[in-house]
Protein backbone atom coordinates (compact mmCIF):
# COMPACT_ATOMS: atom_id res chain seq x y z
CA UNK A 1 0.00 0.00 0.00
CA UNK A 2 1.25 3.52 -0.79
CA UNK A 3 2.97 4.96 2.30
CA UNK A 4 1.26 8.33 1.89
CA UNK A 5 -2.18 6.72 1.86
CA UNK A 6 -1.32 4.65 4.94
CA UNK A 7 -0.10 7.79 6.73
CA UNK A 8 -3.33 9.64 5.98
CA UNK A 9 -5.29 6.70 7.40
CA UNK A 10 -3.15 6.70 10.55
CA UNK A 11 -3.62 10.44 10.95
CA UNK A 12 -7.38 9.95 10.65
CA UNK A 13 -7.40 7.37 13.44
CA UNK A 14 -5.27 9.52 15.76
CA UNK A 15 -7.04 12.80 15.07
CA UNK A 16 -10.32 12.43 13.16
CA UNK A 17 -11.24 16.16 13.32
CA UNK A 18 -8.04 16.95 11.40
CA UNK A 19 -8.60 14.41 8.62
CA UNK A 20 -9.75 16.98 6.08
CA UNK A 21 -6.64 19.10 6.58
CA UNK A 22 -4.35 16.02 6.54
CA UNK A 23 -5.66 15.01 3.12
CA UNK A 24 -4.48 18.31 1.64
CA UNK A 25 -0.94 17.94 3.00
CA UNK A 26 1.99 15.88 1.75
CA UNK A 27 2.04 13.27 4.54
CA UNK A 28 4.46 10.34 4.78
CA UNK A 29 4.65 7.37 7.12
CA UNK A 30 8.23 6.23 7.78
CA UNK A 31 10.35 4.29 10.22
CA UNK A 32 13.12 1.84 10.87
CA UNK A 33 13.87 -1.18 13.01
CA UNK A 34 17.45 -1.52 14.24
CA UNK A 35 18.14 -4.57 16.40
CA UNK A 36 21.46 -5.86 17.72
CA UNK A 37 22.74 -8.94 19.50
CA UNK A 38 25.61 -7.90 21.79
CA UNK A 39 28.24 -9.66 23.87
CA UNK A 40 29.72 -7.35 26.49
CA UNK A 41 32.78 -7.83 28.67
CA UNK A 42 32.94 -5.40 31.58
CA UNK A 43 36.20 -6.57 33.11
CA UNK A 44 37.67 -4.10 35.61
CA UNK A 45 41.20 -3.55 36.90
CA UNK A 46 40.78 -5.83 39.94
CA UNK A 47 39.98 -8.77 37.66
CA UNK A 48 36.21 -8.75 38.25
CA UNK A 49 34.40 -9.91 35.10
CA UNK A 50 30.90 -9.10 33.96
CA UNK A 51 30.37 -10.98 30.70
CA UNK A 52 26.81 -11.01 29.43
CA UNK A 53 24.65 -11.27 26.30
CA UNK A 54 21.81 -8.92 25.38
CA UNK A 55 19.46 -8.04 22.53
CA UNK A 56 18.87 -4.30 22.09
CA UNK A 57 16.81 -1.91 20.00
CA UNK A 58 18.73 1.12 18.76
CA UNK A 59 16.88 4.25 17.73
CA UNK A 60 14.07 2.16 16.24
CA UNK A 61 11.20 4.45 15.33
CA UNK A 62 7.82 4.99 13.70
CA UNK A 63 6.94 8.45 12.43
CA UNK A 64 4.58 10.61 10.44
CA UNK A 65 5.80 13.79 8.75
CA UNK A 66 4.14 16.25 6.45
CA UNK A 67 4.36 19.53 4.57
CA UNK A 68 1.61 21.93 3.53
CA UNK A 69 2.17 24.79 1.10
CA UNK A 70 0.91 28.10 2.49
CA UNK A 71 1.73 30.04 -0.68
CA UNK A 72 4.46 32.53 -1.46
CA UNK A 73 7.17 29.93 -0.89
CA UNK A 74 6.12 29.37 2.75
CA UNK A 75 5.43 25.84 4.03
CA UNK A 76 3.99 24.50 7.25
CA UNK A 77 5.86 21.40 8.42
CA UNK A 78 5.23 18.83 11.13
CA UNK A 79 6.62 15.55 12.41
CA UNK A 80 5.51 13.07 15.07
CA UNK A 81 8.18 10.45 15.74
CA UNK A 82 7.81 7.70 18.33
CA UNK A 83 10.27 5.32 19.93
CA UNK A 84 9.72 1.63 19.15
CA UNK A 85 11.03 -0.90 21.66
CA UNK A 86 11.57 -3.61 19.07
CA UNK A 87 13.49 -5.83 21.51
CA UNK A 88 10.82 -6.08 24.22
CA UNK A 89 7.71 -4.56 22.63
CA UNK A 90 6.02 -1.22 23.23
CA UNK A 91 7.21 2.33 22.77
CA UNK A 92 6.48 5.94 23.70
CA UNK A 93 4.37 8.15 21.43
CA UNK A 94 6.07 11.35 20.17
CA UNK A 95 9.19 10.66 22.29
CA UNK A 96 11.62 11.29 19.42
CA UNK A 97 11.87 14.16 16.87
CA UNK A 98 8.43 15.78 17.19
CA UNK A 99 7.63 19.34 16.15
CA UNK A 100 5.58 21.83 14.19
CA UNK A 101 7.21 24.62 12.21
CA UNK A 102 7.45 26.95 9.25
CA UNK A 103 9.90 26.76 6.36
CA UNK A 104 10.80 29.21 3.61
CA UNK A 105 13.69 30.73 1.69
CA UNK A 106 14.73 32.44 4.94
CA UNK A 107 15.27 29.07 6.70
CA UNK A 108 13.34 26.82 9.08
CA UNK A 109 11.70 27.59 12.42
CA UNK A 110 10.33 24.79 14.58
CA UNK A 111 9.10 24.22 18.12
CA UNK A 112 8.83 20.92 20.00
CA UNK A 113 11.08 18.03 21.11
CA UNK A 114 14.26 17.31 19.12
CA UNK A 115 18.04 16.98 19.16
CA UNK A 116 20.26 20.07 19.39
CA UNK A 117 22.70 21.58 16.84
CA UNK A 118 25.65 19.99 18.69
CA UNK A 119 24.29 16.59 17.67
CA UNK A 120 24.57 17.56 14.01
CA UNK A 121 28.35 17.21 14.35
CA UNK A 122 28.06 13.49 15.11
CA UNK A 123 27.49 12.41 11.47
CA UNK A 124 30.48 14.53 10.38
CA UNK A 125 32.85 12.47 12.53
CA UNK A 126 30.80 9.57 13.86
CA UNK A 127 29.93 6.06 12.76
CA UNK A 128 27.45 6.85 9.98
CA UNK A 129 27.63 3.33 8.43
CA UNK A 130 26.14 1.95 11.67
CA UNK A 131 23.71 4.92 11.99
CA UNK A 132 25.58 6.65 14.89
CA UNK A 133 23.78 4.45 17.40
CA UNK A 134 23.91 1.06 19.17
CA UNK A 135 26.79 -0.02 21.39
CA UNK A 136 29.01 1.38 18.61
CA UNK A 137 27.91 4.98 19.19
CA UNK A 138 30.83 7.40 18.94
CA UNK A 139 29.09 9.78 21.37
CA UNK A 140 30.14 7.82 24.46
CA UNK A 141 33.23 9.54 25.81
CA UNK A 142 32.65 12.44 23.40
CA UNK A 143 29.81 14.50 24.94
CA UNK A 144 29.39 11.98 27.80
CA UNK A 145 26.41 10.67 25.88
CA UNK A 146 25.55 8.02 28.44
CA UNK A 147 24.42 10.76 30.88
CA UNK A 148 20.98 12.33 30.87
CA UNK A 149 20.78 16.08 30.41
CA UNK A 150 20.03 16.53 34.11
CA UNK A 151 23.18 14.55 34.98
CA UNK A 152 25.46 16.51 32.64
CA UNK A 153 25.19 14.77 29.26
CA UNK A 154 25.43 16.58 25.92
CA UNK A 155 23.76 14.01 23.66
CA UNK A 156 20.15 14.34 24.75
CA UNK A 157 16.91 15.14 22.94
CA UNK A 158 15.58 18.43 24.31
CA UNK A 159 11.91 19.04 25.03
CA UNK A 160 10.38 22.52 25.24
CA UNK A 161 12.70 23.62 22.40
CA UNK A 162 12.64 26.43 19.88
CA UNK A 163 15.09 26.17 16.96
CA UNK A 164 16.12 28.13 13.88
CA UNK A 165 18.10 26.69 10.93
CA UNK A 166 19.42 29.09 8.32
CA UNK A 167 19.50 28.34 4.59
CA UNK A 168 22.81 27.26 3.09
CA UNK A 169 24.77 30.08 1.46
CA UNK A 170 27.83 28.95 -0.51
CA UNK A 171 27.97 25.87 1.73
CA UNK A 172 27.71 27.77 5.03
CA UNK A 173 24.73 27.44 7.39
CA UNK A 174 23.88 28.14 11.01
CA UNK A 175 21.56 26.66 13.67
CA UNK A 176 20.57 27.81 17.14
CA UNK A 177 18.23 26.31 19.73
CA UNK A 178 16.99 27.10 23.24
CA UNK A 179 15.30 24.58 25.55
CA UNK A 180 13.64 25.65 28.78
CA UNK A 181 13.57 23.08 31.59
CA UNK A 182 10.18 23.94 33.03
CA UNK A 183 8.03 21.67 35.21
CA UNK A 184 6.38 19.83 32.30
CA UNK A 185 6.86 16.10 31.76
CA UNK A 186 6.13 13.64 29.01
CA UNK A 187 4.78 10.13 28.74
CA UNK A 188 6.69 7.06 29.81
CA UNK A 189 8.57 8.84 32.59
CA UNK A 190 10.32 11.27 30.23
CA UNK A 191 10.91 14.44 32.23
CA UNK A 192 12.04 17.72 30.72
CA UNK A 193 12.31 19.71 33.93
CA UNK A 194 10.93 20.23 37.42
CA UNK A 195 9.59 22.94 39.67
CA UNK A 196 13.16 23.41 40.95
CA UNK A 197 14.68 23.84 37.48
CA UNK A 198 11.86 26.15 36.47
CA UNK A 199 12.42 28.37 39.52
CA UNK A 200 16.17 28.47 38.89
CA UNK A 201 15.56 29.41 35.22
CA UNK A 202 17.44 26.35 33.99
CA UNK A 203 17.86 26.19 30.23
CA UNK A 204 20.02 24.71 27.46
CA UNK A 205 21.40 26.82 24.62
CA UNK A 206 23.01 25.11 21.64
CA UNK A 207 24.37 26.71 18.45
CA UNK A 208 26.48 25.50 15.55
CA UNK A 209 27.93 26.65 12.25
CA UNK A 210 28.45 24.22 9.39
CA UNK A 211 30.26 24.09 6.07
CA UNK A 212 29.09 21.48 3.58
CA UNK A 213 30.44 21.91 0.08
CA UNK A 214 31.49 19.11 -2.26
CA UNK A 215 33.73 16.61 -0.45
CA UNK A 216 34.16 18.77 2.68
CA UNK A 217 31.95 18.63 5.77
CA UNK A 218 32.81 20.64 8.89
CA UNK A 219 31.03 21.92 11.96
CA UNK A 220 31.76 24.00 15.07
CA UNK A 221 29.26 23.82 17.94
CA UNK A 222 28.79 25.17 21.44
CA UNK A 223 26.20 23.92 23.93
CA UNK A 224 25.65 25.33 27.43
CA UNK A 225 23.70 23.74 30.28
CA UNK A 226 22.83 26.62 32.60
CA UNK A 227 21.60 25.65 36.10
CA UNK A 228 20.50 22.28 34.67
CA UNK A 229 22.29 20.11 37.25
CA UNK A 230 21.54 22.62 39.99
CA UNK A 231 21.49 26.35 40.77
CA UNK A 232 24.80 27.99 39.93
CA UNK A 233 26.17 24.98 38.06
CA UNK A 234 26.93 25.96 34.45
CA UNK A 235 28.46 23.47 32.02
CA UNK A 236 29.48 23.66 28.37
CA UNK A 237 30.63 21.52 25.46
CA UNK A 238 32.58 23.08 22.56
CA UNK A 239 33.21 20.65 19.68
CA UNK A 240 34.74 20.81 16.21
CA UNK A 241 34.46 18.06 13.58
CA UNK A 242 35.63 17.81 9.98
CA UNK A 243 35.59 15.14 7.28
CA UNK A 244 36.77 14.96 3.67
CA UNK A 245 35.37 12.54 1.09
CA UNK A 246 37.99 11.08 -1.22
CA UNK A 247 37.22 8.46 -3.84
CA UNK A 248 36.30 5.39 -1.81
CA UNK A 249 37.49 6.64 1.59
CA UNK A 250 36.77 9.43 4.04
CA UNK A 251 39.01 10.52 6.95
CA UNK A 252 37.54 12.58 9.81
CA UNK A 253 38.65 14.37 12.96
CA UNK A 254 36.96 15.64 16.13
CA UNK A 255 38.10 17.86 19.02
CA UNK A 256 36.08 18.66 22.14
CA UNK A 257 36.55 20.87 25.21
CA UNK A 258 34.18 19.84 28.01
CA UNK A 259 33.75 21.87 31.21
CA UNK A 260 31.63 21.33 34.34
CA UNK A 261 31.05 23.36 37.49
CA UNK A 262 31.26 21.20 40.63
CA UNK A 263 30.95 22.08 44.34
CA UNK A 264 34.75 22.46 44.72
CA UNK A 265 35.41 24.46 41.53
CA UNK A 266 35.41 23.27 37.92
CA UNK A 267 36.75 20.36 35.90
CA UNK A 268 37.75 20.50 32.23
CA UNK A 269 38.81 17.95 29.66
CA UNK A 270 40.12 17.79 26.08
CA UNK A 271 39.08 14.98 23.75
CA UNK A 272 40.54 14.08 20.33
CA UNK A 273 39.52 11.47 17.78
CA UNK A 274 40.39 10.40 14.24
CA UNK A 275 38.13 8.24 12.09
CA UNK A 276 38.14 6.51 8.72
CA UNK A 277 35.27 5.31 6.53
CA UNK A 278 36.44 2.98 3.78
CA UNK A 279 34.45 1.39 0.94
CA UNK A 280 35.17 -2.34 0.84
CA UNK A 281 33.15 -4.25 -1.75
CA UNK A 282 29.48 -3.27 -1.52
CA UNK A 283 29.83 -2.31 2.14
CA UNK A 284 31.72 0.13 4.34
CA UNK A 285 34.27 -0.26 7.10
CA UNK A 286 34.39 2.36 9.84
CA UNK A 287 37.22 2.73 12.37
CA UNK A 288 38.18 5.33 14.92
CA UNK A 289 40.55 5.88 17.80
CA UNK A 290 40.16 8.62 20.41
CA UNK A 291 41.57 9.83 23.72
CA UNK A 292 40.09 11.81 26.58
CA UNK A 293 42.88 13.55 28.47
CA UNK A 294 43.15 13.86 32.27
CA UNK A 295 40.66 16.19 33.88
CA UNK A 296 42.04 19.62 34.80
CA UNK A 297 40.68 22.69 36.59
CA UNK A 298 40.14 24.05 40.07
CA UNK A 299 38.05 21.17 41.48
CA UNK A 300 39.48 18.90 44.15
CA UNK A 301 41.77 16.10 43.00
CA UNK A 302 39.95 12.76 42.95
CA UNK A 303 43.15 11.07 44.16
CA UNK A 304 43.35 13.16 47.34
CA UNK A 305 41.74 12.30 50.65
CA UNK A 306 38.42 14.03 51.20
CA UNK A 307 37.60 14.45 47.49
CA UNK A 308 34.53 12.39 46.68
CA UNK A 309 33.42 11.65 43.10
CA UNK A 310 30.51 14.08 43.49
CA UNK A 311 32.91 16.87 44.49
CA UNK A 312 35.63 16.16 41.93
CA UNK A 313 33.78 15.44 38.69
CA UNK A 314 30.68 14.58 36.68
CA UNK A 315 29.82 11.24 35.09
CA UNK A 316 33.08 9.59 34.00
CA UNK A 317 35.15 12.81 34.09
CA UNK A 318 37.19 13.76 37.20
CA UNK A 319 40.06 16.07 37.97
CA UNK A 320 43.44 14.51 38.68
CA UNK A 321 46.03 12.09 37.38
CA UNK A 322 44.90 8.78 35.86
CA UNK A 323 41.53 10.23 34.81
CA UNK A 324 42.18 9.78 31.08
CA UNK A 325 40.66 7.15 28.78
CA UNK A 326 41.42 5.63 25.38
CA UNK A 327 38.71 4.44 23.01
CA UNK A 328 38.57 2.57 19.71
CA UNK A 329 36.10 0.93 17.39
CA UNK A 330 36.00 -1.16 14.20
CA UNK A 331 32.87 -2.08 12.22
CA UNK A 332 31.70 -3.28 8.82
CA UNK A 333 28.27 -2.59 7.30
CA UNK A 334 26.86 -4.69 4.44
CA UNK A 335 23.72 -3.72 2.46
CA UNK A 336 21.37 -6.64 1.79
CA UNK A 337 19.06 -4.41 -0.28
CA UNK A 338 18.20 -0.73 -0.65
CA UNK A 339 16.21 -0.87 2.60
CA UNK A 340 17.92 -3.59 4.64
CA UNK A 341 21.47 -3.75 5.98
CA UNK A 342 23.48 -5.72 8.48
CA UNK A 343 26.60 -4.83 10.43
CA UNK A 344 29.16 -6.21 12.81
CA UNK A 345 31.48 -4.26 15.11
CA UNK A 346 33.62 -4.02 18.24
CA UNK A 347 33.91 -1.07 20.64
CA UNK A 348 36.23 -0.66 23.63
CA UNK A 349 36.73 2.06 26.24
CA UNK A 350 39.86 1.75 28.40
CA UNK A 351 39.51 3.95 31.46
CA UNK A 352 42.57 4.72 33.54
CA UNK A 353 42.28 4.00 37.26
CA UNK A 354 40.32 7.14 38.20
CA UNK A 355 38.10 7.54 35.10
CA UNK A 356 34.62 6.11 34.65
CA UNK A 357 33.38 6.52 31.06
CA UNK A 358 30.70 4.12 29.81
CA UNK A 359 28.97 3.26 26.54
CA UNK A 360 26.40 5.80 25.35
CA UNK A 361 23.76 3.41 23.97
CA UNK A 362 23.15 0.28 26.10
CA UNK A 363 25.67 1.23 28.83
CA UNK A 364 26.98 -1.37 31.25
CA UNK A 365 24.85 -1.34 34.40
CA UNK A 366 25.71 -1.93 38.05
CA UNK A 367 29.35 -0.86 38.04
CA UNK A 368 31.38 1.31 40.42
CA UNK A 369 34.06 2.58 38.04
CA UNK A 370 35.74 5.43 39.95
CA UNK A 371 38.46 5.17 42.59
CA UNK A 372 39.47 8.00 44.89
CA UNK A 373 41.42 8.29 48.14
CA UNK A 374 38.09 8.17 49.96
CA UNK A 375 36.97 4.96 48.24
CA UNK A 376 36.62 1.92 50.47
CA UNK A 377 39.36 -0.73 50.01
CA UNK A 378 38.47 -3.35 47.43
CA UNK A 379 36.22 -1.12 45.36
CA UNK A 380 36.52 -1.53 41.62
CA UNK A 381 38.15 1.05 39.34
CA UNK A 382 39.73 1.31 35.93
CA UNK A 383 36.47 0.22 34.30
CA UNK A 384 37.10 -1.20 30.78
CA UNK A 385 33.87 -1.98 28.90
CA UNK A 386 34.21 -3.96 25.65
CA UNK A 387 31.39 -4.93 23.33
CA UNK A 388 30.93 -7.06 20.20
CA UNK A 389 27.82 -6.31 18.14
CA UNK A 390 25.88 -7.92 15.28
CA UNK A 391 23.05 -5.78 13.91
CA UNK A 392 20.17 -5.92 11.43
CA UNK A 393 18.33 -2.82 10.17
CA UNK A 394 15.24 -2.39 7.99
CA UNK A 395 13.98 0.99 6.74
CA UNK A 396 10.44 1.65 5.56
Amino acid sequence: MNKKLVAVAVAGVLAAPLAAQAQTANVTLYGRLNLTAEVVNAQQSDGTKGNYFQVSTNSSRLGVRGTESLGGGLNAIFQIESNVSADTGGGVLASRETFAGLQGSWGTFKIGNFLAPLDDLHPIFGNVPTLTTSLLSTASVWAQGTLSKGAGGFDARLGNSVRYDSPSISGFSFSTQVSQLDASSGQGGITYGSVATQRSHAYVWSSAGYYRNGPIQAGLAYEANNNVRGPGLDDYDASFAIGYQFSGWRPSFVYERLKYDVPTGDVKRDYYGVGLTLNIGPGQMYAYVARANDGKGSACDINEAGCSPAAGGVGGLYRGDNTAANEWELSYTYPLSKRTLTYVGYHQISNESSAGYNFNINPVQGVAPVCSAATAPGATCGFKPKGFVVGLVHFF
